[in-house]
């Protein structure tokens, strides 16, 4: 009777102290796993990063290529007109001749003129005052003109602070959170943008295209009109010097495509309420260069001719970037992001959104153009003459 009783306890007290053997090994080896856990952790606290990936190498630019894309053809003929303009030589400049044109001169005897050309009007202080103006800004202008790989750094000091100070803000010296540009393609007619255009801190707009019965395409918003000297040429001609189609608050950034525009200038820029800032010329001589750049390897690429045969297919001495492409140049140094609008072609759009043109100024090359505008959105840095330590904003195209 003893014997059975102690057989199933003594089987119970072997049961519970296996029971316990095995929650002991549970509990120490999660222990151990803990500890484990922690030291890996430690030990990515106190090991070095891993060295971040290579760049990607730097592109290669052909040298033929850059060097002929420097070369100013015109250089020389456009400096003996700017020396001729600062002597006073306006014989061969068409309405400057005698500024007959000008109403505001109307009264003087127009008609009579020393032995260089130079209209008696010069006598009145009126006058000279603008004309004193013009020589300086022509001088300085092209004193200036010159190559400088990083004067988009400089972007924001020589627009947007004048537009800052305009508007009585203090000078941030940052940059504009996103921009739209918006060109004058016909396609705009083919979406409804106009929302998402105006949605842009700023919003750029090219050579005065009007926005009136346009709106649900292009917006009505305009914070920069930037023009196209010859835009200001025509402008000069009306009473008051108008040229405000956005509003006479509304800045006007212009690039110069004849020297002798800068007599507009200083005449327009005396009635202008909102800056006329003119774009410096280390800037134009950059957007010239890169344009040519993307020319040239266009041409090359599909004719199988030689660089020398570029200038010949287009006018090399006339050759010219478009106000579009500066515009976006423009916005690329100024602004944190950019949107283009506007920009492309369609066999079913005109020219232009808001006139009847349908033929394009052979004095662009909008196919080198676009190619810019690709490696501007997927490949920035392929793009030449720029300096390295630019760094570019997101850029993003609606078509």
């Amino acid at each position: 009777m003893k014997r059975s009783s102690v057989r199933p306890l003594f089987s119970l007290l072997l049961l519970i102290a296996f029971a316990a053997f095995l929650a002991f090994r549970v509990v120490t080896r999660r222990g151990a796993g803990i500890d484990l856990e922690k030291d890996i952790i430690l030990y990515r606290a106190l090991s070095p990063p891993p060295p971040p990936p290579p760049p990607p190498p730097a592109p290669v630019f052909n040298s033929t290529l850059l060097k002929y894309a420097a070369t100013d053809v015109g250089e020389a003929q456009a400096k003996q007109e700017i020396e001729q303009l600062l002597e006073g030589n306006f014989a061969s400049r068409g309405r400057y001749r005698t500024f007959a044109s000008w109403r505001r001169f109307n009264h003087h005897d127009v008609k009579a003129s020393n032995s260089r050309g130079i209209p008696v009007m010069l006598r009145s202080p009126e006058f000279y005052r603008y004309w004193l103006s013009f020589r300086r800004v022509l001088h300085v202008w092209a004193r200036n003109k010159r190559y400088q790989p990083d004067i988009v750094h400089e972007l924001v000091g020589l627009v947007k602070d004048p537009i800052d100070r305009h508007n009585g803000l203090a000078g941030s010296k940052r940059r504009y959170g996103s921009c739209a540009v918006v060109g004058n393609s016909g396609i705009l007619l083919q979406s409804e943008h106009g929302e998402l255009i105006d949605g842009h801190e700023v919003v750029i707009r090219l050579n005065n295209a009007r926005t009136d019965k346009f709106e649900r395409n292009v917006g009505f918003k305009t914070n920069i009109s930037f023009v196209n000297s010859n835009i200001l040429h025509l402008c000069g001609r009306r009473q008051g010097c108008f040229c405000h189609p956005y509003g006479a608050d509304v800045p006007i950034v212009m690039y110069i495509c004849q020297p002798v525009h800068f007599l507009d200038y200083s005449i327009c820029n005396l009635s202008h309420k909102a800056p006329l800032i003119v774009t410096d010329p280390r800037f134009d001589v950059l957007c010239a260069r890169i344009v040519k750049y993307y020319s040239m390897r266009r041409f090359v690429e599909e004719t199988g001719k030689s660089l020398e045969e570029w200038s010949s297919a287009h006018d090399g001495s006339m050759f010219h970037y478009s106000s579009g492409f500066q515009a976006v140049m423009l916005a690329v140094g100024i602004c944190d992001k950019v949107s283009v609008f506007g920009f492309g072609k369609s066999s079913l759009a005109k020219h232009h959104y808001h006139t009847n043109q349908k033929a394009e100024l052979k004095l662009h090359d909008y196919e080198a153009e676009y190619d810019f505008y690709h490696d501007l959105v997927t490949d920035p840095r392929a793009i030449p003459f720029i300096s390295d330590k630019f760094k570019f904003p997101p850029v993003v195209i609606y078509q």
